[in-house]
């Protein structure tokens, strides 16, 4: 099974007209990979269906990196298997 940062690539990969390797953990989505307002629209919600999770608008604002999508997704989940 793929891990949370490959997933993470993928998306953004979907989304983004980027090379692989522009994909880092340090990339911001904006001034790296030149990604829009309506860009991380889609990356914000794509990452809501593939990892089954809400992402808040207050959140949303936090996540500017790949890394910081990454660390979301993993305390989301975290938290997700603990209320279940």
């Amino acid at each position: 099974m793929e891990n949370i940062e490959e997933k993470v690539k993928s998306v953004l990969l979907e989304v983004l007209d980027v090379k692989p390797e522009a994909i880092v953990s340090t990339a911001s989505f904006i001034d790296d990979l030149d990604a829009t307002s309506i860009d991380i629209v889609e990356i914000l919600t794509a990452l809501q269906n593939t990892f089954d999770v809400d992402i808040s608008d207050d959140e949303a604002q936090q996540i500017q990196t790949v890394q910081d999508a990454v660390n979301f997704l993993n305390a989301a989940i975290a938290k997700k298997k603990t209320k279940a």
